[in-house]
């Protein structure tokens, strides 16, 4: 039986959509291939991001032996159903490692690697050292500290791989400044209207039914201002300017 021991899955680590049973969409492929150590998935609900987040994070732990990987979210509860997600797909990969200790918030397998679900607050993400992956959900709704103090835990390997998958959720926070900024991240967008496993009628629906603007942002993917502000995030921006010089230092 083909599976882990393979070469082949080291030279196409897209191979592993097989093993769950699962024909990835040209994006999930691309991403499963993909070398980029900063990841930034803005992608509609139901598009199969939590699914690929899940099959890259097992790839990391059977393919790097000693591996730590931690998943965070806006709530325990939410980083668990990605937890849930990882653990029932690599169940059924061939000729993975054993599974040699499971909890309902943390995996470990006989080579020493292991996966550890957390709640996305500063509080939760110190104390851990050596990161291969970090996989952060829903991560324009966890804090702005949450990314300061998670970026320390892969200071010490260069291979070290962080993505953030997301709807986007206004124009404010960490995740929309990283998706408009010229940092050097691998930044994915898939609208629901490229899915193919979404109807053009449950989309039409949907659209009658949160109106315009909600429509825009939960399938479309657009970062739109907050409809309680007075001003828009562009007119306050325009208020500032950022060419002025400091007066000491």
């Amino acid at each position: 039986m083909s599976g882990f021991g393979d070469l082949s899955r080291s030279l196409d680590p897209a191979l592993i959509f097989a093993d769950v049973g699962l024909v990835p969409d040209t994006w999930q492929r691309d991403l499963l291939r993909s070398d980029a150590k900063r990841i930034l998935l803005n992608i509609a609900r139901q598009c199969g991001k939590s699914s690929c987040a899940a099959l890259l994070a097992i790839n990391t732990l059977f393919q790097q032996p000693g591996a730590l990987v931690l998943l965070l979210s806006t709530s325990q509860k939410q980083s668990s159903e990605l937890f849930r997600t990882l653990m029932g797909f690599a169940k059924q990969i061939p000729n993975a490692p054993a599974i040699i200790n499971e909890s309902a918030l943390r995996a470990e397998w006989a080579n020493g690697s292991r996966v550890l679900s957390l709640p996305g607050t500063e509080r939760s993400a110190r104390g851990f050292a050596g990161s291969s992956l970090v996989v952060i959900d829903e991560a324009s709704r966890v804090p702005d500290e949450l990314l300061a103090a998670i970026r320390p835990t892969m200071a010490t390997r260069s291979d070290a791989k962080l993505i953030a998958l997301s709807t986007p959720a206004g124009k404010r926070g960490w995740f929309y400044e990283a998706w408009i900024s010229d940092e050097l991240w691998h930044r994915v967008k898939v609208p629901a209207s490229e899915c193919p496993r979404i109807s053009k009628e449950f989309l039409d629906e949907e659209l009658r039914t949160l109106g315009a603007l909600r429509f825009s942002e939960e399938y479309e993917l657009q970062f739109v201002d907050d409809t309680t502000s007075v001003f828009s995030v562009a007119a306050i921006d325009r208020c500032f300017a950022h060419n002025v010089a400091p007066l000491w230092g």
